[in-house]
Order: structure tokens, then C-alpha cells, then sequence
């Protein structure tokens, strides 16, 4: 008996293609994507509530002209420095009050600029004399904190 005649050839089967993928891979890569845009989501809700909680904060202290209010507008840029730029909360004085111009795209001068420069170490007795200053500082606290948090 001879089957010779009745065997075929062998045949390798087809390259198994990389595309379309099986749903498992779809969903992890659906999954990977996920994550990332969550992540970046995260990220960006984290800065945005430092400035929103800042600004806040800033609204309650505007029109208050005395003293304690520009102490507490000092305060709340450093507390933004801590976030952004922690090798700058070790400044006082000129340094620190250069730093801040450094960074605003409208710097502060003259008495607004001492009045913030000082204010922490003025006594909180003392009454601000011109309203306008108190208004150019927390428009530059405001201003700033928008730009750089």
C-alpha cells in the first residue's frame, strides 16, 4: 500500500499579525491611558486649589487698610514660596522683596513696596496711613500668587 501520493505538503501556518490586538490588550491599554490622564487631571486640580485657597484668603483681606492685613498678604506669599520656590522663604528684606518683583510681571515700588517689605515687623497698633498703598499691595499679592502658583 502506498500513501505516498495521498499526504499532502506541510504547511506552516500564517504570522500571527500584531494588529487588530485582543480585547484583554484594549483594555489595558484603555487602562494605561486611564491612569495617566487621571494622574495629569490630579496634578493640575492640586496647583489650582493652592491658588484658588490663596485668592481667597486675599478677597477677605481687600479694602482692609490696616496694618495686620498687609502682615497677613506677607504672609500668604510666603506660604506661596513654600510651594514654588522654597529657597526663597529664607529672604528678608530687599532680597526678598527683589525676589518677588523678579517674578511679577508688575513689580512693586516705592512706599506700597516698603509697607509689604516691613510690614511684619511693624507694630500691628500702627494704622496705614494711605489706603492706596494697602490697594497696590494686594493688587501685586493677588496678581502674583495668579502668575506663579
Amino acid at each position: 500500500m502506498d500513501n505516498l501520493p495521498e499526504l499532502r505538503d506541510i504547511h506552516l501556518p500564517d504570522s500571527i499579525p500584531f494588529f487588530p490586538l485582543a480585547y484583554g490588550w484594549w483594555g489595558v491599554i484603555a487602562f494605561v491611558i486611564g491612569v495617566f490622564i487621571l494622574y495629569k487631571v490630579g496634578v493640575y486640580l492640586w496647583r489650582k486649589s493652592a491658588r484658588i485657597y490663596a485668592r481667597r484668603i486675599l478677597l477677605s483681606l481687600k479694602g482692609d487698610i490696616g496694618l495686620e492685613s498687609a502682615v497677613k498678604m506677607s504672609e500668604i506669599l510666603r506660604r506661596a514660596c513654600v510651594r514654588k520656590y522654597p529657597e526663597a522663604v529664607a529672604k528678608t528684606g530687599d532680597d526678598w522683596l527683589q525676589f518677588l518683583n523678579l517674578k511679577s510681571k508688575y513689580p512693586l515700588q516705592g512706599t506700597a513696596a516698603e509697607l509689604l517689605k516691613n510690614a511684619p515687623f511693624m507694630n500691628i497698633k500702627e494704622e496705614v496711613d494711605r489706603a492706596e498703598d494697602m490697594e497696590k499691595v494686594w493688587r501685586f499679592c493677588y496678581d502674583w500668587i495668579g502668575a506663579n502658583l
